[in-house]
């Protein structure tokens, strides 16, 4: 009886580990599909679908993408959508954006649909469309930029004639399989929930209409979806120590002219003029100066001067690849300083306060039309500021590393930083100064120890 009961106990226990393994599993593949960011808990990308009016055949919708993320924008080539109709609707006609395909609209004789595909990709229309083919918040080239950079901005619209579709809020069916690529991969899409139906104010704010039905989809943004590698690093520097703490070897890749012959050029190459202007200049293919680190992007982080009440730091962003333009470009710092900061040269600035009463976090983005520009690789690919900051007597010191960042991002993603123990150090405190002393003391006691055997 009793190996009985010791044996269903073991397989108990036993069952009860497979389980316990198969939850956490499954906990951890539920992290990595769902994007979270720390320091923007509620940023996010909302597609509001807004039908506004009734067809013989479907409806009219207004679709608005709203970048509610603080500091990741969406630049050019811009937004790419797509979804999957949940019958066998067709688009009739558009206004401010366009699909990428028309499709099979063979059976339909006369008038033929703009889009006849299951799963159509919408992208937006250029600036300078005719006015006819316009609607409000369209037509910037799918360009978005961030809530806190310019709000009024951060929206895109078009218009949409929906055939076969249903005209009661009963037969219609809201679309599935929500896609969205700014411009690459990243974002990952929820379902579509209908909600309360959107309600619009008169320009002369005396009536109100609302919409006959509407849904919202909220799509998120994750750095490890986007890219496999990292898209920028963090390099050290200051005026106590003659150290320079670059970016880690291969942070980003490392040089291979094997496998990947031409991935990078160096700078002073005689065949960069054509390198630059070579085949993959068209299909916006990287093109990286040759570094230790091949990062496209490296940010400097250089405590400059220290001053009785105040202390300096200079910041400079370079920009490492010959093919891309940095637009709207912004950087998100953290550190504990930046609740006295006083003065911000050349750059703009907003304090980030993802959590109640902690002001570590700043935003920090160009000035327009004088440096909101990070040009291509090469002389003008840089742009640079200086932070003025207050001390705080019961926090500040420059030991420890406590001067230097404690999290750098670069259009929204995280830079890859130097190991603590590689940070620039005070010259008369830290360990290893004290081991420099240590030794040759050790040396000459052991001298003396000998001697006085011998």
């Amino acid at each position: 009886m009793e190996t009985v009961l010791s044996s269903a106990t073991g397989s108990i226990s036993k069952l009860s580990s497979f389980t316990i393994l198969l939850l956490f599993l499954f906990s951890c593949s539920t992290f990595t599909s769902t994007a979270y960011d720390a320091l923007d808990p509620t940023g996010n990308i909302t597609i509001k679908w807004d039908v506004i009016s009734w067809t013989p055949d479907g409806y009219v919708a207004v679709v608005t993408m709203y970048n509610f993320q603080q500091y990741r924008h969406i630049q050019a080539p811009g937004w790419t959508l797509g979804w999957t109709w949940a019958k066998k609707e067709v688009i009739w006609s558009m206004m401010g954006a366009q699909t990428t395909e028309q499709g099979d609209c063979s059976k339909y004789k006369g008038n033929i649909p703009h889009c006849c595909k299951k799963d159509p990709t919408v992208v937006d229309l250029l600036p300078g469309t005719p006015y006819n083919q316009q609607i409000a918040n369209c037509c910037k080239g799918g360009v978005m930029n961030s809530w806190v950079q310019d709000p009024a901005n951060a929206a895109s619209s078009f218009q949409v004639s929906v055939g076969a579709a249903g005209t009661t809020n009963k037969t219609v069916r809201v679309p599935k399989n929500f896609t969205l690529k700014a411009p690459g991969p990243g974002y990952t899409c929820g379902p579509a929930k209908i909600v309360k139906p959107t309600k619009f104010v008169s320009p002369d704010k005396r009536r109100i209409t609302q919409a006959m039905m509407t849904w919202n989809v909220t799509c998120t943004y994750s750095q490890f979806l986007a890219q496999k590698t990292p898209t920028c690093c963090v390099s050290l520097s200051s005026f106590y120590n003659d150290t320079i703490v670059n970016c880690p070897t291969c942070t980003c890749g490392c040089q291979n002219n094997i496998t990947e012959p031409g991935s990078c050029v160096s700078r002073t190459s005689p065949y960069l003029a054509s390198a630059v202007s070579g085949p993959g200049k068209s299909s916006n293919t990287p093109l990286l100066q040759c570094t230790s680190h091949m990062c496209p992007v490296r940010v400097h982080w250089h405590v400059k001067l220290n001053y009785k009440e105040y202390w300096r730091v200079k910041i400079t962003i370079t920009n490492f690849n010959y093919r891309m333009n940095y637009t709207l470009w912004s950087l998100v710092v953290q550190h504990p300083n930046f609740d006295n900061l006083t003065q911000l040269f050349s750059f703009n600035y907003k304090s980030l306060t993802p959590y109640a009463g902690l002001n570590d976090t700043a935003m920090l983005w160009g000035v327009k039309f004088y440096n909101d520009f990070l040009s291509e690789a090469g002389p003008l690919g840089n742009v640079q500021s200086e932070l003025l900051f207050r001390k705080d007597s019961s926090t500040f010191t420059f030991e420890k590393g406590w001067a230097f960042p404690r999290r750098i991002y670069f259009n929204g993603d995280n830079c890859v930083m130097p190991p603590p123990d590689a940070y620039p150090w005070l010259p008369n405190s830290g360990f290893r100064p004290v081991i420099s002393l240590l030794q040759p003391v050790m040396f000459l006691a052991s001298i003396v120890f000998l001697w006085a055997y011998m």
